[in-house]
């Protein structure tokens, strides 16, 4: 699977069984033993119930957050939780993925979700976000506008265009009418966060959450050309979830003024 899971607290419960009557001694008979003593055994507690849900990457510490929430008012529920490109995600869904509730990045790769008839109900605005120029510590490179990412002595590296922010990143570079040339394209916006992180670029655009997100990691450029790639992020409950009613609690939770409180402190803004 792309990305990676994040698994909620673990709820499994083990009870313990005690020899019951004919049962045991059947049992006993059957293996010859000469004793009829209790035998204990770890079975599930049958409230015990996991949620899976698809979210994408720049959702990662928000979600983990709400997800924490959610199972402190829901017992016996776990919220195991996968982030990736909403790209990867969807196609992970339309094979047949067993998720609960898909939150995307963009509409676009929700409507492909919709086109297949694969949601449970109206998918929901939740959040939006626009784009911001990380750079490391220091900006060594000297970037100070979207224009200085075009030049080539600048290691760029942008999301693929399919994933929500290589298309976000198209629509800001054809509306300044710039080229871009990056060293790269990724996967998912952590992906390109981790890269300017770690010194391999010098510039990377990504989220303004992300940044924020990143603490003194890297540093964020604004500019004023992002206004023309503002992504809304869509959720929905899944018509394949072996748990609608929870899936759907999970969605009001997000939509709810908790998961609103969450995301506006990430720096989300209202869709």
């Amino acid at each position: 699977m792309t990305g990676y899971t994040h698994r909620g607290r673990a709820s499994a419960r083990i009870i313990a069984a005690g020899a019951v009557g004919l049962l045991a001694a059947g049992a006993l008979t059957a293996c010859g033993a000469g004793s009829g003593g209790a035998a204990d055994s770890d079975v599930d507690d049958p409230t015990d119930r996991t949620l899976t849900v698809y979210a994408a990457a720049s959702l990662t510490t928000t979600f983990e957050h709400i997800a924490e929430d959610f199972e402190a008012a829901h017992e016996g529920v776990d919220v195991e939780l996968s982030f990736a490109g909403s790209s990867d995600l969807v196609a992970q869904i339309q094979q047949g993925a067993p998720a609960d509730v898909f939150a995307s990045a963009d509409t676009a790769n929700m409507d492909k979700i919709v086109a297949d008839d694969l949601q449970a109900g109206t998918p929901a605005d939740f959040a939006s976000n626009t784009l911001m120029i990380a750079v490391p510590p220091g900006n060594p490179a000297d970037v100070a506008s979207l224009a200085d990412l075009a030049g080539d002595d600048v290691n760029l590296v942008v999301c693929a265009p399919e994933v929500p922010c290589g298309a976000a990143a198209e629509r800001v570079e054809e509306a300044a009418g710039l080229t871009f040339s990056p060293v790269s394209e990724e996967q998912s916006v952590t992906d390109v966060l981790n890269k300017v992180i770690t010194g391999e670029a010098d510039a990377g655009l990504v989220y303004v959450t992300d940044v924020r997100g990143a603490d003194d990691k890297v540093e964020g450029i604004e500019f004023p050309e992002s206004d023309s790639a503002v992504n809304v992020y869509p959720i929905a409950a899944l018509g394949q979830s072996a748990e609608p009613e929870l899936a759907q609690e999970f969605v009001d939770a997000v939509l709810g003024q908790g998961g609103q409180e969450v995301l506006s402190d990430a720096g989300f803004a209202a869709p």
